[in-house]
């Protein structure tokens, strides 16, 4: 690392820090100056997230040293890390949801006027003042509840400038965010830079780290890597860095010869959400629905295996009906479902990967009414290998592994049960570029065995890239089904504002 001449905020040189037999951080370093933004990039498992649970004060290092200022540090909990003016802006902030706006942002520092009462007034300025500064319109007497993602992070934003907060470390922040919101939060990062704070900016979206950003650190297994301007280097040669290799194909699709009808779906209908849905998805077939955010996809989805009612039409799988709002009659029919959000919704957390892989086929495992861990972890071992899940043993907690991992265990779930479809919502959402060419080239070896895919995402270069058809979804409502070799950019976007042209008077 260039140790230039000015004293960093942040300097972290070859930290290190393990969980037992697990090393979750070799060699950890980053130099962070004043008035810049550093990006701070690698594949999931990389280290990322330890690196910042040191700096916030989450894990106590093992070795390395950790300068702040120039001065060494070592951080025993979060408050010390507050307190030293360190700021964690998350993907998903921790608001008080029943407290206002302003409570949240002086909570346990709430100023006092005469009598020793709350100063309401004051703090309400006050917040008033900061959310002036960051250039934002938030009322700081409402309530936290029902706030978007975008609107609490700029209040944790607002808490750290309140707290005169140095160095602000924004993790994933734009996962969850609109175009506009990202805009928005991009000009409030902007604006600290220009006061002279320091910002760390992760993020797996290369097209974000080039805007804003002006110097990038890549980590690799745990390792640094290396750090560049980003006026001096390219995405090429960063995705090299990050998994070690070049990346020329991150769309590994092989063609797969199309069998029989596996779903069949008929006039599927709920009202509000999506309107005569028909399509099938053969045997081999990766089948995308593609569309803008809000278009009914995940909706038809989560209906087709059962977890939402509708209200008319039908679903079959290989020939005989599926009964509708019954997941566990889709599962025994051979569906498979991996959800958008494979924290809440696919993992228990707080489980081990042997038991969050067996957790769908127990029923299997049993004898004579007694399931032992022993019997989970060797049916999940097979799963586990397959989808090369980067862990040294099945009893680790999920809740520790790295979002790509996470994901590997969801699909290794239902995978293990067998399906003869797979539907799977976002399968490569929030994971580093290296794991995502791992779980396409999954799926088109899946489609090649015969498995029936059908499969939602946001991303059009995915879509295009691994599915044989596309079935454009606009406004609850299919306007177009697309081969693949006629599937362009162009052509799925049109026909995903479609309906909004055609209604238009």
């Amino acid at each position: 690392m260039n140790d230039g001449d000015a004293t960093a905020v942040l300097e972290l040189r070859d930290v290190s820090k393990s969980f037992g037999p697990v090393v979750a951080l070799r060699s950890g370093s980053i130099r962070v100056e004043a008035g810049s933004i550093h990006a701070l990039v690698g594949e999931n498992g990389a280290g990322k997230s330890t690196l910042v649970k040191v700096v916030a004060g989450v894990y106590r290092r093992d070795g390395g040293e950790f300068l702040l200022s120039g001065q060494p540090v070592d951080f025993g909990s979060t408050a010390e890390s507050k307190n030293a003016g360190i700021a964690v802006i998350y993907q998903e902030p921790t608001l008080f949801p029943d407290l206002s706006v302003t409570e949240n942002i002086f909570m346990g520092r709430m100023p006092t006027g005469r009598n020793r009462r709350i100063d309401r007034a004051g703090m309400h300025r006050e917040a008033n003042a900061l959310f002036t500064r960051l250039g934002v319109h938030i009322d700081p007497r409402r309530p936290a509840l029902g706030l978007s993602i975008a609107d609490q992070q700029i209040i944790e934003i607002a808490k750290a400038i309140s707290l005169d907060a140095r160095l602000l470390i924004m993790d994933e922040p734009t996962a969850a965010l609109s175009g506009n919101e990202v805009a928005r939060l991009f000009a409030v990062a902007r604006s600290l830079r220009d006061e002279g704070r320091a910002l760390v900016f992760i993020s797996h979206r290369f097209d974000e780290v080039f805007d804003l950003c002006d110097t990038v650190t890549v980590m690799r297994d745990g390792s640094y890597i290396a750090t560049d301007r980003i006026a001096e280097t390219s995405e090429s040669q960063i995705v090299a860095k990050m998994v070690g290799r070049e990346v020329g194909d991150l769309f590994p699709k092989s063609p797969a010869p199309l069998g029989d009808v596996v779903l069949d779906v008929r006039s599927l209908e709920t009202a509000g959400e999506f309107h005569d849905v028909s399509f099938q998805v053969r045997a081999g077939e990766i089948v995308g629905l593609a569309g803008l955010v809000g278009a009914g996809r995940s909706e038809i989805a989560r209906a087709i295996f059962g977890v939402d009612a509708y209200d008319a039409g039908s679903v079959t799988l290989l020939g005989k009906a599926v009964p509708p709002h019954d997941p566990r009659a889709a599962i025994r029919a051979g569906m498979a479902f991996v959800p958008e959000d494979r924290r809440q919704q696919g993992l228990v957390l707080h489980g081990s990967v042997g038991k969050n892989i067996a957790s769908v086929i127990r029923g299997r495992l049993d004898r004579s009414g007694f399931l032992t861990a022993a019997a989970e972890y060797k049916a999940a071992r097979p799963w586990a290998s397959r989808l090369e899940v980067k862990t040294n043993a099945l009893d680790m907690t999920a809740a520790t592994m790295s979002g790509g991992n996470q994901q590997k265990v969801v699909i290794a779930k239902w995978l293990a049960t067998d399906p003869q479809l797979l539907i799977i919502d976002e399968p490569t959402r929030g994971i580093d570029v290296g794991t995502k060419a791992e779980v396409h080239r999954l799926l088109s070896e899946l489609a090649g065995q015969g498995l029936a895919i059908l499969m939602i995402s946001s991303e059009l270069p995915e879509v295009l890239g691994m599915a044989d058809r596309v079935l454009v979804v606009c406004e609850g409502r299919i306007t177009a089904d697309i081969a693949r070799a006629d599937a362009t950019p162009e052509n799925v976007m049109s026909a995903a504002t479609r309906s909004a042209e055609r209604t238009a008077p």
